[in-house]
């Protein structure tokens, strides 16, 4: 069993704590077929991006203003579309066994998504929080992993990443960070370890910070 020494732990919201996969295949590929493009090909961009940041690769000359439009659009239609919205296998249990260890939710979604999808997965939202109001570069970008750590005033080396997606994965990385990746689509983009979901993962703090036990 890998073990991880850290002294705080930076966690994805969307496939890493919540299976939201539902409504972004339902918004996503509703929006690939008004503009002509091609439902699976789309699916494989936009996991871990914000929105307008997952559509200047899917339409490289289309105008920023309707990208930015269009993703606010969007997320309201995801803030509103909660059915299928679950937590993790483990996500529960893990972020109770967060208590008293910092952390931090560092995602793509804004503060009324954020707050819709842990609410109706029934999981708790960590009390620092980086959402897309808060950042100027989506991910791959580490600007939002390197704000998380920063709130936290933990050095970027001494954080952990939980992640699901490529763009995360990247993000975390550059950022400095190690990555354990959850779930199926994390194994591709070389984290440093790679679980199946949160049910194989033990956190468990002493006075020198964090061991992260992953199976």
């Amino acid at each position: 069993m890998p073990v991880l020494t850290a002294r705080a732990l930076l966690l994805d919201m969307d496939g890493t704590l919540v299976n939201s996969d539902v409504v972004v295949e339902r918004i996503w590929r509703r929006w690939a077929g008004a503009h002509g493009l091609d439902g699976d090909e789309v699916m494989k961009v936009v996991h871990g991006r914000q929105g307008y940041a997952s559509m200047a690769v899917l339409l490289p000359d289309r105008p920023v203003h309707l990208n930015h439009a269009d993703n606010a659009r969007m997320l309201a239609e995801e803030t509103a579309d909660l059915d299928g919205v679950v937590p993790v296998p483990g996500a529960p249990e893990f972020l109770a066994s967060l208590r008293g260890v910092p952390h931090a939710l560092v995602t793509s979604a804004d503060v009324p998504l954020s707050t819709a999808r842990m609410t109706a997965a029934g999981l708790p939202l960590p009390d620092v929080r980086v959402t897309a109001e808060s950042v100027g570069a989506s991910k791959p970008d580490p600007e939002g992993f390197l704000k998380g750590a920063a709130e936290l005033g933990i050095a970027p080396a001494d954080c952990v990443v939980f992640e699901d997606s490529g763009a995360g994965i990247a993000a975390g990385r550059a950022a400095g960070m190690r990555v354990v990746g959850v779930g199926p689509r994390a194994a591709a983009h070389g984290p440093d370890v790679v679980v199946r979901d949160l049910r194989g993962v033990r956190v468990a703090a002493d006075g020198s910070g964090v061991r992260i036990h992953v199976a």
